[in-house]
């Protein structure tokens, strides 16, 4: 099983940049690759290398990347596609999932699936000029589970790599439990590769899966990895020892990193704090974890608060 189980890390905006995904895969092995959060859209822009930082391939040699799009004007996907594959990418992946309310208001992300008719279309265009591979990462539907279960047989007509589906609902956001059954319809109705997205936090959850779902071979996890860095590693059968000094050393050359190119105690006590709305967990009871972190104004307290975290585990 962990030879054939390939792993992926999905993009958390905010918090699984280039940076991150380096650092995460120096300490904690299990994954085989990452997609990257969405590449801010901007119309009639040359994306010129700062704009591209996240996926440049000087910033990603340690884990292979895949660059996700946000776009859904054809023109300006295909002008982003384009420079990508200039960086030497072979795939892209078009973004149908994100759930958050700024992005779901302009029929983005998830935002769009109840328009089937303006997702095909952009893919009647995109789909002949397009000079690599896409994959698509999309969710059950926004409001309706029926929504993709309708669009998934008209997109057998594409060749896509895969199709990623979260199972929820965007308008669920991370609410609620994800619906399994509702996968496994959509599994039915599709002849591309599915690749299985959503609360995967313990080796346990992952077995169930597996056992449930024999056909597919690809997994993401997010969230769980956050929680758990080591799940990866569990999942894939890998020996890891010493965690808790594994986890301080990643926790402190990633606060070292952002130090350096964040600008400001806020901005990285922010960035950090990010992190740590997921890490709590690692650090029960979370509540409290959490609290303590949340509290932290300076760079001296932020300190201080790890510090004795990490002497009590």
């Amino acid at each position: 099983m962990a030879e054939q189980t390939e792993l992926i890390l999905a993009p958390i905006r905010g918090i699984t940049d280039c940076s991150f995904r380096t650092l995460f895969q120096r300490h904690f092995p299990g994954f085989s690759s990452a997609l990257a959060p969405f590449i801010n859209p901007q119309r009639r822009s040359s994306f010129q290398e700062k704009q591209l930082r996240d996926v440049l391939p000087e910033n990603n040699s340690a884990l292979p990347v895949v660059p996700q799009l946000l776009h859904t004007d054809p023109e300006d996907f295909l002008f982003l596609a384009g420079r990508l594959q200039e960086l030497g990418y072979r795939e892209v992946n078009w973004n149908l999932g994100c759930p958050a309310p700024m992005v779901t208001k302009k029929q983005k992300g998830s935002g769009l699936l109840p328009f089937p008719e303006k997702i095909l279309s952009f893919l009647d265009r995109v789909v002949p000029e397009i000079g690599i591979r896409l994959s698509i990462k999309t969710r059950l539907g926004y409001h309706d589970p029926r929504e993709l279960l309708h669009l998934l047989p008209q997109l057998d007509q594409y060749p896509l790599s895969e199709i990623i589906i979260h199972g929820r609902l965007g308008s669920q956001m991370y609410r609620g439990e994800t619906d399994r059954e509702g996968f496994a319809r959509c599994l039915q109705h599709s002849r591309h590769g599915i690749v299985y997205n959503g609360d995967i936090t313990t080796q346990e959850i992952f077995s169930e899966l597996q056992q449930q779902f024999p056909t597919v071979k690809r997994w993401m996890i997010g969230r769980g990895a956050l929680a758990d860095p080591f799940l990866a590693a569990d999942i894939r059968g890998m020996e890891v020892t010493d965690r808790q000094q594994c986890l301080k050393s990643f926790h402190d050359e990633l606060y070292s990193c952002y130090a350096e190119l964040l600008d400001g105690p806020a901005h990285l006590l922010g960035r950090m704090k990010q992190l740590w709305v997921h890490l709590c967990a690692f650090f029960p009871p979370e509540q409290k974890t959490w609290k303590m972190i949340k509290k932290c104004r300076t760079k001296e307290k932020y300190q201080r608060v790890v510090e004795s975290l990490f002497s009590q585990t």
